[in-house]
Formats: C-alpha cells, sequence, structure tokens
C-alpha cells in the first residue's frame, strides 16, 4: 500500500493571455473551483494508476473541505486518516497563460497543522510506500519518514515546492524526485557541481547522496541515477493545454508501479507518459489519466517494449 503524508488544497484557477507582471492587472476568464494539494494530487494519481492509496493530511473547518475531498472520494481512496484542523482549507491561487505556463500562490490553511502522528501507529509495514511533498511542516515530515523506515517501509521525497534540504534530512529517504530545474536548486545548496544537463546533475546528487535521485525533465522525459546506473525514459509528444499537476501524476504513478512490484525503469516509463497525457487537460485532479489510458498511451512510445 502507499501512504501518502502530505497537503491538501482547494485550486482556485484563471485563465489569461499572459501572466500579469508586477502592478499589471490583465483580464481572466471565469475563475474554476478544482480539488488540488501536493499531497492529495499524487494519492489520485496513484489511485487512478491502480494502487491502494491512503492520504493522511488535514483540511478546514469550511465549505471548500468537500470540494478539495471530492475526486479523492470518487476515486476509493482511503481517507479515514484525513482531520480537521483550523478554520480554512489549503488554497493554491493559480493563473495560467495561453502557453499553459502558470503561476502559483499557496495558502498553506490546515496543511501547516499536520503531524507526524496523525499517520497512526501500526499503520505503515514492509513492502509500504510513504510518498512525501513539501508543503506541510517539513519537520512533521521528516519524523514521517523516520518512523516508515523504521517500520521497513520506502520512502519517497518530492523536494517540491522547492526549499532547501541539508543532507541529514535525507537519511530516511530511499528515493529524490524533483525536476531539472529543483535538481540544480539542490546541487547548488549542498555545494554541489551542476552538470550540462539534468542528467549529469541527477548523478552528481545521488553520488553525494547515495540515494536513488529522479529528475522529469519535461517534454524529454525523465532520467534517474540508481544504483550507479543511469535510466532514462521518454515523453510522450502532446500539446499542452496546461501542465499544472504534471510533476505530481509522474511522482504519484511512479510510487504506484513500484508497489506493485516493477523495476523503476518500467515505474518511470509509465509515470512520464501519464505526466505528458495530464497535461492535456485544464485543471490538476480533473487531468490524471487512469491506469487504461496510460497502457494505451504507452504503444506510442518508441522506447518502451
Amino acid at each position: 500500500m502507499i501512504t501518502i503524508f502530505g497537503s491538501i488544497n482547494i485550486d482556485l484557477v484563471c485563465r489569461t493571455a499572459h501572466l500579469p507582471r508586477p502592478g499589471e492587472t490583465v483580464p481572466g476568464s471565469d475563475y474554476q473551483l478544482i480539488a488540488g494539494g501536493k499531497g492529495a494530487n499524487q494519492a489520485l494519481a496513484a489511485r487512478r494508476a491502480g494502487a491502494a492509496v491512503r492520504l493522511v493530511g488535514a483540511v478546514g473547518a469550511d465549505d471548500m473541505a468537500a470540494i478539495a475531498l471530492s475526486e479523492l472520494n470518487a476515486a476509493g481512496t482511503d481517507l479515514a486518516s484525513v482531520v480537521t484542523r483550523g478554520p480554512t482549507t489549503g488554497m493554491a491561487i493559480i493563473t495560467v497563460d495561453q502557453h499553459a505556463e502558470n503561476t502559483i500562490v499557496l495558502s498553506p490553511g490546515a496543511n501547516a497543522r499536520l503531524v507526524a502522528s496523525d499517520l497512526g501507529e501500526g499503520r505503515l509495514g514492509e513492502g509500504d510506500t510513504l510518498l512525501l511533498q513539501m508543503e506541510v511542516p517539513f519537520a512533521e515530515s521528516l519524523e514521517a519518514a523516520r518512523r516508515a523506515k523504521a517500520a521497513g517501509a520506502r520512502v519517497m521525497l518530492s523536494i517540491a515546492p522547492f526549499l532547501p534540504v541539508e543532507r541529514a534530512a535525507l537519511v530516511d529517504v530511499d528515493i529524490i524526485l524533483v525536476n531539472e530545474t529543483e535538481a540544480g536548486d539542490l546541487a547548488r545548496h549542498l555545494g554541489l557541481p551542476v552538470g550540462p544537463d539534468g542528467a549529469a546533475t541527477v548523478a552528481t546528487l545521488a553520488e553525494a547522496l547515495q540515494r536513488t535521485v529522479i529528475a522529469t525533465l519535461g517534454a524529454d522525459g525523465a532520467v534517474a541515477a540508481h544504483q550507479g546506473e543511469t535510466i532514462r525514459v521518454a515523453s510522450l509528444p502532446v500539446v499542452p493545454v496546461d501542465t499544472t499537476g504534471a510533476g505530481d501524476t509522474f511522482a504519484g504513478v511512479t510510487a504506484a508501479l513500484l508497489d506493485q512490484g516493477e523495476p523503476l525503469s518500467v515505474a518511470m516509463q509509465y509515470a512520464a507518459v501519464a505526466g505528458a497525457l495530464a497535461c492535456t487537460r485544464e485543471g490538476a485532479q480533473p487531468s490524471f489519466p487512469l491506469r487504461g489510458a496510460i497502457d494505451e498511451a504507452l504503444a506510442a512510445v518508441p522506447s518502451f517494449p
């Protein structure tokens, strides 16, 4: 089983011709309220990829909570460990331009009150997977990682949105997930050289940290450094409509396929294709593909058997 310890948000989304410059007001579309949050996103992506998923998170005592959990409920995600803390559910205010680029302002709300003890006792064990992100208190995520590792579970950390992470904080992490920009930011923060491309930077990070490091590369797919081996996977050629949630899709689907016993190369290929498919529809959670759609799309990836 996969346990996601992370954020639950509402995404307030407005589309506009171009992203506003400082001090500029631009006309926008009617807004949409869409379930989001990196923890919830990754949980839904993993669930739609066929995994059994438990979400540990927090919502507020407001009308937004039901909307934030609606897609997860519909998918059959285990929400018994979602708690109500404080008056407001987390909210991301997202602007998307005509090129599918976005800006995001995040109000944490109840996510700031999530604690590691919300994992519960005895809920993680040998062969389970714990997936973490950076939208809840990091100290609590580190304690969750410690508990999971002690129980024999695999621990994955998506360093998004990027925050400087010290080496000591990664002692209980098995797999680090970043995008190409975050890989460079992490390397610079740790005093490591940034390579000429994502693969070189990932290899440097993996060697220095003695951890598996995976970087998404947008249209170029993804690359990993794993036990001295470099793994590259292709993406799926698509016309992007909205890139919001593509990275969360990759993380959730990677976790799902690993949890199902697939090797890392296969998990990454599924995840790269799923992330591409997620870019072809508006919004985060509504765009996450089902396992059948991923299977069908893989036929268009030459490198996949």
